[in-house]
């Protein structure tokens, strides 16, 4: 069990925990948007729940929801899910080196309940895989206090929007809520020339291929920004993970 007394009474466990407040209030308006975005756009509640509770990826829930909603085949829905996910494969292969020394049920729990900003903070406060068990429990109990904070405020605040959606009327808006919500964390993760490039390059092919049937520009724009952007690090030795340009 991840929240044993031997995890939660370590002072790493709680640091993690503080550090993942400073966001939680943005993680749970994320959460109440996309919530209320799935019972607007048609699901059953118990489809909003099933969704929330097993999907557990706010971008590719707004992202699937509109294809759900228009009958587009599976692969499509699919494919627009793996696409937007696509930056998990590099999280976990950051993440391989701190996490193999545990059982293969425990790497892949860690993994399904990391998020964007749990990588973000782990990989701050920890810059190295551990050298020794000591680091190993410390490591793992600042990750595990990471995402039960995140976990916590997504699941919270998303039941609460499918919950209270009928009860919201259209007009407020909260559909482009959400799709603001995924603008300021994308913003948020440009940091460097690269990532700026990519963005620009999604955005424009998006845009360009917008009469795409099933929203499939956004599929095209992620694959396109991919794989040009591969390319040119390959080509140019341009590093996405770099710091920030002076």
């Amino acid at each position: 069990m991840f929240l044993s007394a031997a995890i939660r009474s370590r002072p790493e466990f709680s640091k993690g925990m503080r550090d993942m407040s400073s966001v939680a209030l943005g993680t749970g308006a994320w959460g109440l948007m996309t919530g209320v975005a799935m019972v607007k756009a048609g699901m059953s509640v118990f489809e909003s729940v099933a969704m929330t509770l097993l999907v557990y990826a706010g971008s590719s829930q707004l992202a699937a929801i509109p294809l759900l909603i228009a009958g587009a085949p599976a692969w499509v829905i699919l494919a627009t899910g793996f696409c937007v996910n696509l930056r998990f494969v590099v999280f976990s292969l950051h993440l391989r080196p701190f996490l193999m020394h545990m059982p293969r049920w425990r790497r892949m729990t860690h993994g399904y309940l990391t998020a964007d900003m749990t990588y973000a903070y782990f990989t701050r406060e920890y810059p190295q895989p551990p050298v020794d068990a000591a680091g190993q429990r410390a490591q793992e109990a600042y990750l595990t206090g990471n995402y039960f904070v995140v976990w916590s405020a997504w699941m919270g605040m998303s039941l609460l929007g499918v919950a209270l959606a009928n009860l919201i009327p259209q007009s407020w808006g909260l559909g482009f809520a959400g799709v603001l919500c995924l603008v300021a964390v994308v913003c948020s993760m440009v940091t460097t020339r690269l990532r700026m490039l990519a963005a620009l390059i999604a955005g424009a092919t998006a845009v360009a291929a917008y009469a795409l049937p099933l929203k499939l520009n956004i599929v095209a724009g992620i694959g396109v920004a991919v794989l040009l952007c591969f390319w040119l690090e390959k080509q140019f030795g341009l590093d996405a993970s770099a710091e920030d340009d002076k």
